[in-house]
């Protein structure tokens, strides 16, 4: 399986240690997936002339991810604030989302970039991508696309992106079992394959076509929760694209996202800001 993730790249700042790390959820799966085996794996996206950017990129290339494709401009790289609670779950605190050259710049995918994803089985992009207008572009691939919590959603926004997809994943740890069943059942009317909601510390709900699996979160030293959600995404799309065994790639997922837990940082590579 190949995987490529466009879209939203970041550099995830912990105040209290004074380092960045690399992040993004498009980013961060793509990384993911090819730790979990994938075999070939590429990010496309659009990061600054900055240290950040250069941070960004140098990380991908220790990871074997293919950033060719990446739109270096004059401007910021994205950065999050971020504080870790007791737990050791992330909490922002802060964005530079106004000033940063992914939300200035609208990433548009030319005949070359398409003929480039061409070459990737499976396409994942995320809410916090803004590419919602390139996604008709995309939907002859396998399209995989995570929605993040409930509030970054709407019914017409679920119409709006749903038809293009094959994967579909929720943050779903504020969703009563009712509200996870009836999402469930909506986003499967839009023609969407395989639909995913984790929940945190409880069982994830996984639905092939109607046909629910849970997956039981692995025990884990928690240090640092950054991620984990996209490690998991990125652990499952490596496992299940062509083998197609839900149970075995759900749990290739948790066993993903408790390593991820393990370290700072959606996938390490802290250095100093």
């Amino acid at each position: 399986m190949k995987l490529i993730g466009i879209g939203d790249n970041v550099v995830d700042y912990y105040r209290d240690q004074g380092l960045m790390y690399p992040g993004g959820n498009a980013l961060n799966v793509a990384v993911s997936a090819k730790r979990n085996g994938a075999e070939a794996c590429a990010y496309l996206g659009i990061a600054g002339d900055d240290r950040a950017g250069d941070h960004i990129l140098s990380c991908l290339r220790k990871e074997g991810i293919d950033a060719s494709r990446v739109r270096r401009v004059y401007g910021p790289s994205g950065e999050a604030v971020v504080e870790l609670n007791a737990d050791g779950d992330r909490i922002f605190v802060g964005t530079n989302r106004d000033v940063r050259v992914s939300s200035l710049l609208a990433l548009r995918l030319s005949v070359q970039d398409i003929a480039y994803i061409d070459g990737f089985d499976v396409v994942h992009t995320s809410v916090n991508s803004d590419l919602e207008h390139e996604l008709p572009k995309l939907s002859h691939k396998a399209v995989s696309f995570d929605f993040s919590t409930p509030k970054r959603w709407t019914p017409d926004y679920l119409r709006q992106v749903c038809p293009h997809l094959t994967y579909a994943f929720f943050s779903g740890s504020d969703l009563s079992p009712t509200e996870i069943r009836r999402l469930i059942e909506e986003v499967h009317m839009f023609g969407v394959k395989v639909v995913g909601v984790t929940r945190g510390p409880e069982p994830a709900i996984f639905s092939e076509y109607g046909e629910l699996c849970k997956q039981t979160p692995l025990p884990a030293d928690i240090v640092d929760t950054m991620g984990a959600g996209d490690s998991f995404i990125g652990g499952f799309l490596a496992a299940y694209h062509d083998r197609r065994d839900m149970a075995s790639a759900l749990e290739q997922a948790a066993r993903s996202a408790a390593q991820t837990c393990g370290g700072y940082g959606a996938f390490g590579y802290g250095v100093c800001k």
